[in-house]
């Protein structure tokens, strides 16, 4: 089993940065990547972000790129969140997955992941 512990998610405002932190830990070595979705109130819960664990491959949603980076070191998995919007107010979690295909063509369902964090509340006030 994986555990995945988030930190990093607050109130920030309009065109504000966040950093949100998670460390995994026990069977990492069973992953192949690694993610962040969001879930806003009344939303489903959808894809933000992933990074291969193997080859560093990045994946995003086209709502995010070139304002959100996800990176990796170690056993800690980061969300660089930039130019925030209101509508990027969600709570986000951190997820793991076992999948290798993953590692080079990217998951983007939240079922193709096994792993999931409690979840942390970003909030972008306009």
């Amino acid at each position: 089993q994986v555990q995945l512990v988030e930190s990093g998610g607050g109130l920030v405002q309009a065109g504000g940065s966040l950093r949100l932190s998670c460390v995994a830990s026990g069977r990492t070595f069973s992953m192949y990547a690694m993610g962040w979705f969001r879930q806003a109130p009344g939303e489903e819960r959808e894809f933000v972000a992933a990074i291969s664990w193997r080859n560093g491959n990045t994946f995003y949603a086209n709502s995010v790129k070139g304002r959100f980076t996800i990176s990796n070191a170690r056993n800690t998995v980061y969300l660089q969140m930039n130019s925030l919007k209101p509508e990027d107010t969600a709570v986000y979690y951190c997820t793991g997955g076992d999948t290798e295909h993953c590692s080079g063509y990217g998951c983007y369902r939240a079922n193709e992941y096994h792993y999931w964090g409690q979840g942390t509340q970003v909030t972008v006030s306009s």
